[in-house]
């Protein structure tokens, strides 16, 4: 398959550059495709999201797409960010292999706290997982997500609203012109093109998917089905559960689970 068909059933282009002199990293995308189908998954699973909740969603998808893109190709990465002020978590994952990416607010049994909480999960290739963990102090995802490039990184990453749903991922590289990085506002981003020389690096296609199907929410109930299927079912023919990453309800019934183990043996 092309570059270019695969970019089309993704959904969303994101292009990164290379800011010649300045020795940055731009990653750009409009991420209105991405959005129609964050809000659809919530229609089609009676989701309801706070608006000001939904917001914060939106900004994760824009932040761990752009992330996502910058990085190296094998990498998948999870965040879970903790705020206290709304009191709420989001979670926000991104798999550059399989081109998709996931979001999912929590307002409900949130632990209140003293800081808010930024976890961060990487996975490159085969190597073990890293995780990292910092405190923020605002209520504002993106600065969260530049707190998170400060700390972690440990170099300079600044997002920017371009226009709509348009947005830009900036972060500096080896020998970077820091003092440029920190001057850069919306107006001076929407003009780097005829300000800076810039050099395309690559494409890449991402859409909104969890992956969470059916028979994957059967195999992580499996194990306990066959220790115990009373208790899990606890009486009930039809296990009703909602997946962790996404919200999707699945309706599992113990028949289908009888099947699957005997098959599985």
């Amino acid at each position: 398959m092309s570059e270019e068909k695969l970019i089309e059933d993704r959904n969303t282009e994101v292009r990164t550059y290379f800011v010649r002199g300045r020795n940055a990293m731009v990653a750009r995308a409009d991420f209105s495709a991405i959005y129609v189908d964050y809000y659809l998954h919530l229609a089609d699973y009676g989701l309801v999201v706070p608006p000001d909740a939904a917001e914060i969603a939106r900004a994760a998808l824009a932040a761990i797409t752009l992330h996502c893109a910058s990085r190296p190709r094998n990498e998948r990465v999870a965040w879970t960010v903790n705020f206290q002020h709304p009191l709420l978590n989001v979670f926000a994952a991104g798999d550059s292999p399989a081109g998709t990416v996931v979001s999912k607010v929590f307002t409900e049994n949130v632990k209140e706290g003293t800081q808010n909480l930024f976890y961060a999960d990487t996975i490159r290739g085969a190597e073990a997982p890293r995780r990292s963990v910092i405190d923020f102090h605002s209520a504002d995802f993106f600065a969260a997500a530049e707190r998170y490039y400060a700390h972690s990184e440990q170099r300079r990453g600044r997002f920017f609203h371009y226009g709509g749903d348009d947005y830009v991922l900036i972060t500096a590289q080896p020998d970077c012109d820091e003092a440029w990085l920190e001057g850069l506002d919306n107006e001076a981003v929407q003009a780097l093109d005829t300000a800076e020389t810039l050099s395309l690096l690559e494409q890449r296609g991402y859409r909104f998917e969890c992956g969470c199907t059916h028979e994957r929410m059967m195999r992580v109930l499996l194990p306990t089905f066959r220790q115990d299927p009373e208790a899990l079912f606890a009486g009930d023919e039809v296990l009703r559960m909602s997946c962790p990453r996404c919200g999707a309800r699945h309706a599992i019934t113990r028949e289908s689970l009888e099947a699957m183990a005997g098959v599985a043996g």
